[in-house]
């Protein structure tokens, strides 16, 4: 594949500028032993598959499809249009946002939405299946939510979770999967609560139908994937084959 063809796969302008990135100097490709090398040919072929380069000093690894964890900070919203709040996207870098597409949105798209005052795990890709398999309503895997709530909870409050709560717009019960009282504090306001369902404000809903209220909202967990000790607010980092796989299990 031509320097130039995987540059603009990876999202780094288009064409005409990738050519013109290559013949000015501006990308070192890696080689086996991993010293990276300048290349001026911007037609010169390369084994794209594991590919690491560097484009005006920015490092990067060739990946066919994008698949990125995103630990969400408060205070941002999932739109690429956003209303009150800066926009997810604006934290990652330009290729991940340009990665070309067939449709009129261009670069990674994020799996679903957290609340702007929600934070943890947001999963983005330019995998058109896999945003929709991640979503579809038949195969979401199990997302676990650290909940503060605004009153102490009780064994009452998790039975009715676990039993199911009637929300305003179904009237067929909503089940939690798993629910725990994590009392760190010693006030017991602290929830694991795990869904294998996806509603608009869900666990705000069943909260308020079992007459608490979320005041903090932390998406740790999705399948067998945890959320990483190291990412911090506004970080991300590129998912691997092993990281693909824990999503779809537990």
């Amino acid at each position: 594949m031509q320097l130039q063809d995987i540059l603009f796969s990876q999202g780094f302008g288009t064409r005409r500028v990738c050519a013109g990135l290559v013949q000015q100097g501006h990308v070192a490709v890696a080689g086996a032993d991993g010293v990276f090398l300048p290349c001026t040919e911007s037609a010169a072929d390369f084994e794209p598959e594991g590919l690491r380069f560097r484009v005006q000093g920015q490092d990067w690894e060739y990946f066919e499809k994008a698949y990125v964890l995103l630990h969400k900070p408060a205070g941002t919203e999932c739109s690429h249009k956003p209303s009150s709040y800066p926009s997810v996207y604006t934290l990652l870098p330009a290729p991940l946002r340009q990665r070309p597409q067939k449709s009129a949105l261009q670069g990674v798209q994020a799996v679903g939405r957290l609340d702007q005052d929600t934070t943890g795990m947001l999963l983005l890709s330019d995998d058109g299946q896999f945003l929709h398999r991640m979503t579809s309503p038949k195969k979401l895997a199990p997302k676990v939510y650290e909940v503060q709530a605004k009153h102490a909870l009780d064994a009452k409050q998790v039975e009715a979770l676990l039993r199911g709560v009637v929300l305003d717009d179904d009237p067929r019960p909503v089940q939690a999967a798993a629910a725990e009282i994590v009392d760190a504090d010693g006030a017991a306001r602290h929830l694991r609560l795990t869904l294998t369902s996806g509603k608009y404000h869900q666990v705000k809903r069943m909260l308020a139908a079992v007459g608490n209220r979320v005041e903090g909202l932390h998406r740790s967990r999705i399948g067998a994937l945890e959320l990483p000790a190291d990412l911090a607010p506004g970080q991300w980092r590129w998912l691997r084959a092993a990281d693909l796989a824990a999503l779809t299990a537990g």
